[in-house]
């Protein structure tokens, strides 16, 4: 059963990309450190959490960034003026709330709308856009915005806002990709006998670039890796062109970027445990810290374990509870299954 007070904690902790250090990094170490053998975070500001076995070298990774806002100009009247963190839409920030992490602590934001009454009958055809996108945090000028602690370069992501819709779905900002990172931590806790030397890493800065996985698998020379993301689910206006379905079960992806062997070796898993298992067929990289795994030093083999959810990338990103506990419980098999073998496409 998914634990709903700590994956709210665990949504809702701050950490934009390149800043997880304001929340989340010490969310992850505390949840971890009692049931890995050690835990460091390297240069970048991943968590890398090792539970030692003779082999093969696995690392599991769910990166805890999140895309966000961060200010480039405060404006005489003491608007924001902000750039995008990441892969945001400006049109989803319109009326919405804004948390920002200032000099002086937490403050919040709201980006207006024109009510209808007051726009001509062209604007009301226009989106929104970062031209047009303005923060007002209650002042009325740059010197009282800079007094609350604002500055050129302060960051800032969606206000919380979790929501249960029902027994099995929740709707919150930032299930992409917390809510594998929660999954990840719970798979930590439940495994039991493993040989498996295995590396749980909270990536950074995925959402820029997969910049943490990067460094990370490098120092931890693996042989096997696997990404824990996010992926999207049929949801209006698809056009039948995504198959995995909310509540479905968890989804393994198939494709160049990843490892034959180790995609059949998790087929066989999943049918040994009756975990049902969705397909998803990736032609290209994955978009994933499974690119970056993959190519590491002289080769990995790699996989990506998904979640699916609804409305990617905007504050209603929609999950069912009961795709979490299978994804924990798939995870948690395939690394106690794992043994040494020949992953040699």
């Amino acid at each position: 059963m998914v634990n709903l007070e700590l994956l709210k904690k665990i949504v809702e902790a701050p950490g934009v990309s390149g800043y997880e250090f304001l929340g989340i990094r010490d969310v992850v170490i505390e949840e971890l450190k009692d049931y890995v053998d050690e835990i460091k975070v390297d240069k970048l500001g991943n968590v890398i959490a090792h539970k030692k076995g003779s082999g093969p070298k696995v690392m599991i990774a769910a990166h805890m960034d999140k895309i966000g806002v961060m200010v480039n100009h405060i404006d005489k009247e003491g608007y924001l003026h902000v750039v995008p963190v990441g892969g945001v839409d400006p049109r989803t920030l319109v009326a919405q709330r804004i948390r920002f992490f200032t000099e002086k602590g937490e403050r919040f934001g709201v980006v207006g709308h024109i009510p209808p009454h007051l726009q001509k009958p062209e604007d009301r055809k226009k989106a929104a856009d970062w031209d047009t996108i303005v923060v007002d945090i209650g002042v009325d000028s740059k010197e009282e915005a800079e007094e609350l602690g604002f500055r050129v370069g302060t960051v800032g992501e969606f206000a919380p806002a979790f929501v249960q819709l029902n027994e099995n779905r929740i709707a919150t900002p930032y299930l992409d990709d917390r809510v594998c990172l929660y999954a990840m931590i719970e798979t930590a806790k439940a495994l039991e006998n493993h040989e498996a030397d295995i590396y749980f890493v909270a990536s950074v800065q995925e959402e820029v670039g997969l910049r943490g996985a990067r460094v990370a698998s490098y120092a931890i020379d693996l042989e096997i890796g696997i990404a824990m993301d996010v992926t999207f689910a049929k949801q209006v206006g698809d056009k039948g062109k995504i198959v995995p379905k909310l509540g479905g079960g968890p989804v393994m992806d198939v494709g160049p970027n990843i490892n034959p062997k180790l995609r059949a070796f998790a087929d066989e898993v999943a049918k040994k445990y009756e975990i049902p298992l969705q397909v998803e067929a990736s032609p290209r990289p994955t978009g994933t810290d499974a690119n970056i795994m993959q190519i590491n030093r002289e080769g990995v083999a790699t996989a990506v374990l998904s979640i699916p959810i609804r409305y990617m990338h905007s504050q209603v990103e929609t999950a069912d509870l009961r795709d979490i506990d299978l994804t924990i419980k798939l995870a948690k098999h395939i690394l106690e299954e794992l043994r040494p073998m020949d992953l040699t496409p």
